[in-house]
C-alpha cells in the first residue's frame, strides 16, 4: 500500500517476557469446637497455591515450571498479593485468597478441620489438615493441580492427632496416636536472586498431656500443645497453625507474595497506587519487581 509517495509502516507491539512467581494466601489453621481438654486439636492450614515460571524450578503439587507470559507494551495487567485466612475459633480455618498477575491465578490456601466434633477442612491451593477427632474419619482437604497437595487426615484414637496442613511440594503429614501431622513442605526458588523457601503447611494442633504437636516449615506455622497454633510467615504463603486448645484460635496463615522477572533491554514498568512492592532492581542482568501487599495496576 502507497500513501503520499510512500510505503506504508505497519508497526507491530513490543513484547515482554515476564517470568513469575505467585503465591496466594495461605489457610488459617483450624479451631476447636469444645472447650475441654483432651478434645482434639485443629488441623493445619493449607499453604497457598504456588505458580512458578522459572526455568528449572517446579510449581506447586508436583507441577513443572510454567511458560512465561509475554505480554504487549501498554497492556494493563493486574497484580493481587492475596492476604491469609483467619485461625478458626470454634470452626474450621478461613481459607487464604487468591493471588494475581494478569491471567494466572494462584488459588488460597485450604482452612485446617475443626477438632472434637471433626469439621471437615477445606479445599485451595493446598488443602487443609483433618481436625483431631474422638470417632470420626476426618480426611485433609484436595489442593489444586500444579500448584499444592493435599493435607493430612486425623488420627480418631486414642490421641485425636490432627492432620497437617498440605504444602508446595508435600502432602501433610497424618495425625498418629503419638502426635499431630506436621505440615508438607514448600519450595524453593531464586527468582530474587537468592533461594528462598516457602509455601509450607501449617502443623497440625494437639490438645493430650504427653503428646506432640505437628511442626511445620517454609514458612508454614506449627501446632499448638493447649496453645494457639502459630501464624504462617507473611510473603510465604504458609499455612497456619491447629490450635490446641479451644480457649484460643488456630494460627492466621500467612500473606502471598508475587514476583516479576523481565529482561533489562525492557522499559520498567508503570505501577498504579494500591500495591506495596521493592525494586525493580537488577539480578544477574535481568529486572526483579517483588510484591507484597495490596492489588493495582502494572503497565509496561
Amino acid at each position: 500500500m502507497i500513501i503520499a509517495g510512500k510505503a506504508a509502516v505497519s508497526s507491530s507491539p513490543v513484547l515482554v517476557t515476564v517470568t513469575y512467581l505467585v503465591i496466594a494466601g495461605g489457610g488459617g489453621g483450624g479451631g476447636q469446637t469444645d472447650t475441654g481438654t483432651n478434645r482434639g486439636g485443629g488441623g493445619g492450614g493449607g499453604a497457598g497455591g504456588y505458580r512458578n515460571a522459572v526455568s528449572g524450578e517446579s510449581s506447586g503439587g508436583g507441577g513443572s515450571a510454567e511458560t512465561p507470559l509475554t505480554i504487549p507494551t501498554t497492556t494493563i495487567t493486574t497484580v493481587t498479593v492475596g492476604g491469609g485466612g483467619a485461625g478458626g475459633g470454634f470452626g474450621i480455618g478461613t481459607a487464604g485468597n487468591n493471588s494475581v498477575f494478569y491471567t494466572v491465578t494462584s488459588t488460597g490456601g485450604g482452612g485446617g478441620g475443626a477438632g472434637w466434633t471433626g469439621v471437615a477442612p477445606t479445599t485451595g491451593g493446598a488443602g487443609g489438615g483433618g481436625g483431631g477427632n474422638t470417632a470420626n474419619v476426618c480426611n485433609g482437604a484436595a489442593g489444586t493441580a500444579n500448584q499444592g497437595y493435599a493435607g493430612g487426615n486425623n488420627n480418631t484414637n486414642p490421641n485425636f492427632g490432627a492432620g497437617g496442613g498440605g504444602g508446595a511440594s508435600a502432602v501433610g503429614q497424618a495425625g498418629t496416636t503419638a502426635k499431630s501431622g506436621n505440615g508438607g513442605a514448600g519450595l524453593s526458588s531464586s527468582i530474587t536472586g537468592s533461594s528462598v523457601a516457602r509455601g509450607g503447611g501449617g502443623g497440625g494442633g494437639q490438645t493430650i498431656s504427653g503428646a506432640t504437636q505437628g511442626t511445620a516449615t517454609n514458612g508454614g506455622g506449627n501446632g499448638g500443645t493447649a496453645s494457639a497454633g502459630t501464624s504462617g510467615t507473611v510473603n510465604t504463603g504458609g499455612g497456619g497453625g491447629g490450635t490446641g486448645t479451644g480457649a484460643t484460635a488456630g494460627g492466621a496463615g500467612g500473606s502471598g507474595i508475587v514476583v516479576l522477572l523481565y529482561p533489562t533491554t525492557s522499559s520498567d514498568p508503570t505501577i498504579g497506587a494500591g500495591l506495596t512492592y521493592s525494586g525493580p532492581t537488577t539480578v544477574s542482568g535481568n529486572r526483579v519487581i517483588t510484591f507484597t501487599a495490596g492489588t493495582g495496576n502494572v503497565t509496561w
